[in-house]
């Protein structure tokens, strides 16, 4: 949904779909970042990560769209925990990587050597935790999938929709990988930031997937081929391959809504604020991802009904939110996964994963 399951390469190995990135303020003089992968973890996929690949955070600090430095996670082989066949842990280092190191492989410093579902610490306060947590995402896709077919099938603005109110992504899980940093490992000032996973082994790195702002893809981008492209692609290169794509599904929204006096107009300005998607962030300030503006996102912000206002230039939402009760004060943020018991009544989101 936010990019859940959003290409046939998602839905062939969710544990490189990047599903979700977040970016805000830690505790004191510090950042942290946040992707998920696996969407619907432990019920339509894995809940552990891929050892040929990279997941990194990667950051624009001069405002070129391109990366300047990098966050890595490499994880090893599953093994079983203790001996029990029934838990499985993987080892994981996290780099930081500067110059061509932050563009592509898998070198950079080491800051942290750590095994899933623990914390890892590091020097200065850095932490770091990879492992199963709750899906903080909220969507109705049900009301999506009908909002979007009235607008194809129908030429229909279909805002009734929404009045299902039932959040999908309700007691799911993912997999989280999280990093707390000093701000003084980024910088300051405003940065951009996006996640990215990508295949690094036998063969030269390819990016997979990418996540800058939430549900580009499942809200401006239907067709599959254009989805793939977009998550191989890198953030300068965003207005001229998709501009005319997010334009065109600005100016119709607006103009069946009736928002704009100029739907083509506004459709050229939507592009133009989405592309290219990357996350800008004033380091040290309260994250806060809204229609009015980006700067960051926290766990608890409600991307899908900043998007939908957005998409169509008119107060619209789904009437679901996060879950605020699986949120933490404190490192690593996202509370405990759902219980087996508590996803009693979850129903795969998608065909389990053979992998």
């Amino acid at each position: 949904m936010s990019h859940h399951f959003d290409t046939p390469t998602a839905r062939e190995d969710p544990r490189i779909n990047v599903c979700d990135f977040y970016l805000f303020q830690g505790s004191a003089d510090t950042t942290v970042m946040a992707m998920t992968v696996n969407p619907d973890a432990g019920v339509s996929a894995p809940t552990m990560f891929r050892d040929e690949a990279i997941y990194a955070f990667r950051f624009d600090l001069n405002g070129d769209q391109r990366e300047e430095l990098t966050f890595k996670f490499r994880f090893g082989a599953v093994t079983h925990a203790d001996g029990d066949e029934h838990q499985h842990v993987q080892s994981y280092e996290v780099r930081r990587a500067t110059g061509n190191d932050a563009l592509r492989g898998a070198e950079g410093e080491v800051l942290i050597e750590a095994t899933t579902s623990e914390i890892g610490r590091g020097q200065s306060g850095l932490m770091a935790y990879a492992g199963l947590a709750p899906d903080l995402f909220a969507g109705d896709a049900a009301a999506l999938g009908a909002f979007r077919n009235a607008m194809v099938k129908e030429n229909r603005f279909h805002p009734d929709a929404f009045l299902n109110r039932k959040n999908f992504f309700a007691k799911r899980n993912i997999s989280l990988l999280i990093l707390e940093v000093p701000n003084g490992l980024i910088g300051d000032g405003v940065v951009g930031g996006w996640a990215t996973a990508s295949l690094f082994g036998h063969a030269p790195e390819v990016q997979v997937s990418r996540w800058g702002l939430p549900l580009v893809t499942n809200v401006f981008i239907p067709d599959m081929q254009m989805r793939e492209d977009f998550n191989r692609g890198v953030p300068a290169g965003d207005l001229a391959a998709f501009g005319a794509q997010i334009a065109e599904i600005g100016e119709k929204l607006s103009g069946l809504a009736g928002s704009h006096a100029n739907p083509g107009h506004y459709g050229k300005r939507l592009a133009e604020r989405l592309l290219p998607a990357i996350l800008p962030y004033r380091i040290g300030t309260p994250a806060s991802f809204d229609y009015a503006g980006f700067n960051g996102r926290g766990l608890a912000d409600d991307a899908m009904d900043v998007i939908l206002t957005l998409a169509t230039n008119t107060p619209l939402g789904d009437g679901v939110a996060p879950d605020r009760g699986r949120i933490r004060s404190a490192f690593p943020y996202f509370g405990e996964a759902y219980t087996r018991g508590e996803q009693a009544e979850v129903t795969p989101a998608a065909a389990p994963a053979k992998k």
